[in-house]
């Protein structure tokens, strides 16, 4: 029997921990493949000293140029493999694994990058609330990397990302609208309740993972039950499709 991959995430103050849209989009594509894996929880200050210890890459660059690290990262110790960025992460999952279901199925690997591009692009006014309302919910060391750097990068304070009032309501219609098109796309599928009808796939773990964060960072809010019911139920429906690959492990 295999040993269970080793799954580097971000804790939170809550309940289920699993918060980040990016390491959100690698559990579900674990889950989805259904291969054992372990959750370590690693702090925001402390993601660089371990990607240099275990040998994960870098996912870019910081502004003075020297090597950014990130999560996700797997570190397969059947392997030895460690791989770092979702989609890298999935595309090694589908080669080494390839029993049960297919991340990609043939020919879409192209179609699910630049899927999403555009999940992003129509959430991308509500973007800097997400990115608010998460600092809230970390825990003291990372909200602390998390506020330094997210106000350093933007040039403004947490709390005037997205202001409560006039500000925000246009964000969240500005989301709204930027959704309908995916929506469109999805209507297209056959009825099914995945991206690709009713074969579960990457792209999942893409929508599943980006939807997710808006999800959790508004539950119980006003703003979070109509997100659930836009697009006639589309997107609560939707997360609820995919909970059964949405274990926290």
């Amino acid at each position: 029997m295999s040993s269970p991959i080793i799954f580097y995430d971000i804790p939170s103050t809550l309940s289920a921990n699993a918060w980040s849209p990016n390491t959100w989009k690698t559990r579900y594509a674990l889950n989805i493949k259904g291969v054992p894996y372990k959750t370590v929880w690693v702090e925001y200050p402390d993601i660089e000293a371990l990607a240099k210890k275990i040998g994960a890459p870098p996912t870019g660059a910081k502004d003075d140029g020297s090597p950014s690290y990130t999560l996700p990262i797997i570190n397969d110790p059947n392997t030895g493999k460690v791989v770092s960025d979702s989609f890298l992460i999935a595309e090694y999952l589908d080669a080494t694994y390839p029993a049960g279901n297919t991340l990609f199925p043939p020919g879409t690997k192209a179609l699910i990058e630049a899927f999403e591009a555009g999940v992003v692009g129509g959430i991308g006014s509500i973007l800097p609330l997400q990115l608010a309302l998460s600092c809230y919910i970390l825990n003291p060391s990372s909200e602390k990397y998390f506020r330094e750097t997210r106000e350093a990068k933007f040039g403004k304070k947490i709390e005037e990302f997205s202001p409560a009032g006039t500000h925000r309501d246009a964000d969240w219609a500005k989301g709204k609208e930027g959704l309908a098109a995916v929506d469109g796309w999805l209507s297209k599928n056959g009825g099914g309740k995945f991206v690709m009808g009713n074969t579960v796939s990457y792209a999942d773990g893409i929508l599943g993972g980006w939807l997710t964060w808006v999800k959790i960072m508004n539950k119980g809010s006003a703003a979070g039950k109509d997100f659930a019911a836009w697009h006639g139920g589309r997107w609560g429906t939707y997360l609820t499709n995919l909970q059964p690959f949405a274990a926290v492990l």
